[in-house]
């Protein structure tokens, strides 16, 4: 059994299977081979993974982040955050920071940010002299904050997986999400005011309204889906749904930027993503429940608390553990495969599992622009056309301002839970 559910899988993941298929024929030779189980708990749990409320809100923010993605709207953003931050130093760099974090409360993707705001903001960023390595890693990086700020994909997956409730956890990420963009903003002014990069442009009140008005629709997505979830008007996946209808009328009615040919081209991405999505929220289901009925969670909880380990000793092996693990797989991927591990040791140390959720999150968002496989690098290379190496050294100095906000939520849970507290009504 252990050669099934631990190097078989491990073995299949070095040699760069596909995750779905490392977790499906690990889970079929652990029950074919060692378990006196009928095969036909396999599609059970398999469909049974799938049969989660919470899951049927990703595909509607897929789509309406996949709607919003297209046309003017980043544009939008861009000047809108711009005519606020213009005055400061390393303008556009703040601006890129904030224009990254608004794109993420729309799209709730980080490879959507990057092409987006790359697009718009490194031939920007380059024209003002900023140096093209420090411009590259700030656009892989920064774009990161689209899975922390609600609405989150990963979060939503975390919840289901962990039978968190979704909404505080939205609830949980905003004050982290936003704590990180001050640190990021911070560190850019620094550095453009020590290298003497970048001009500033002081902004009057015409700009900032002119600016606000093209922008206003936009903005308006995650006012109505954020504003909506902790009003208590409706649910999560409820605000999905709205988020789509309204991108729907933003992208094709106001700024008639799409046609329904492209807005059926999108639901047809949308639905390619998200099949890629759920095939491993089943083959994930279907591990889980092999390693709980094998009570593998149970014997790890055993050992932990064996050993007399502190809640604070165990965050730090975890924040280690997941690190690494992000520079080798997706946040999905990492979320699924760990959570139905981890989350009965959580329990076990009386950790909070929307605070461990936040952590989880913040840590699989650094390894988007990990080397050697952060997607977010290869998006950025295909986009700005640049060396991997040079984007490779251009995200160090903001990997260590991601993981200076990572320490400080780990270990002050107020940072996470206070924003929660705030938002959440009930």
């Amino acid at each position: 059994m252990i050669f099934a559910l631990g190097a078989l899988p491990l073995g299949l993941l070095v040699f760069g299977f596909p995750i779905f298929i490392v977790l499906l024929l690990a889970s079929t030779v652990a029950l074919g081979g060692f378990m006196s189980m009928p095969m036909t708990a396999i599609h059970q749990n398999l469909f049974g993974s799938l049969n989660v409320n919470g899951l049927l809100a990703v595909p509607f923010f897929i789509l309406a982040g996949e709607l919003m993605s297209r046309g003017t709207v980043s544009f939008r953003l861009v000047q809108f955050v711009r005519s606020l931050v213009g005055g400061l130093p390393g303008a556009l760099g703040v601006t890129t920071v904030g224009t990254a974090t608004v794109f993420g409360a729309i799209s709730g993707s980080s490879a959507a940010a990057v092409a987006s705001v790359g697009k718009v903001m490194h031939p920007a960023m380059t024209e003002d002299r900023y140096p093209a390595t420090f411009s590259a890693g700030m656009v892989t990086s920064v774009s990161a904050i689209g899975i922390i700020i609600p609405p989150s994909i990963p979060m939503i997956v975390y919840g289901a997986s962990s039978e968190t409730s979704i909404p505080r956890l939205y609830a949980a990420g905003v004050l982290p999400g936003l704590l990180l963009a001050l640190a990021l903003a911070v560190y850019i002014m620094a550095r453009a005011g020590m290298d003497g990069f970048g001009s500033r442009q002081r902004p009057d009140l015409a700009t900032i309204l002119s600016a606000t008005g093209r922008a206003v629709w936009a903005l308006g997505a995650p006012v109505i889906v954020l504003g909506g979830i902790y009003g208590g008007v409706f649910s999560p996946t409820e605000a999905a749904a709205v988020a789509c209808a309204y991108s729907i009328l933003v992208t094709r009615f106001v700024f008639a930027e799409l046609s329904w040919a492209d807005i059926l081209d999108c639901a047809v991405q949308t639905v390619l993503f998200t099949s890629q999505i759920l095939v491993i929220v089943a083959a994930a289901g279907l591990f889980a429940w092999l390693l709980t009925v094998n009570q593998v969670p149970q014997t790890i909880v055993a050992w932990i608390s064996g050993m007399e380990i502190s809640a604070w000793q165990f965050l730090i092996v975890i924040n280690l553990l997941l690190l690494v693990w992000g520079c080798f797989m997706d946040p999905l991927s990492a979320i699924l495969l760990l959570t139905p591990v981890l989350v009965p040791v959580v329990d076990a140390l009386d950790i909070d599992k929307v605070h461990f959720g936040i952590i989880m999150t913040l840590n699989l968002a650094i390894g988007l622009f990990t080397p050697p496989f952060g997607i977010n690098i290869f998006v950025a290379q295909s986009v700005l056309g640049m060396k991997t190496t040079d984007i490779y050294r251009g995200v160090f100095p903001f990997f260590a301002v991601f993981l200076l906000v990572l320490v400080l939520v780990t270990f002050v849970p107020a940072v996470a839970l206070t924003s929660m507290d705030l938002f959440m009504f009930d």
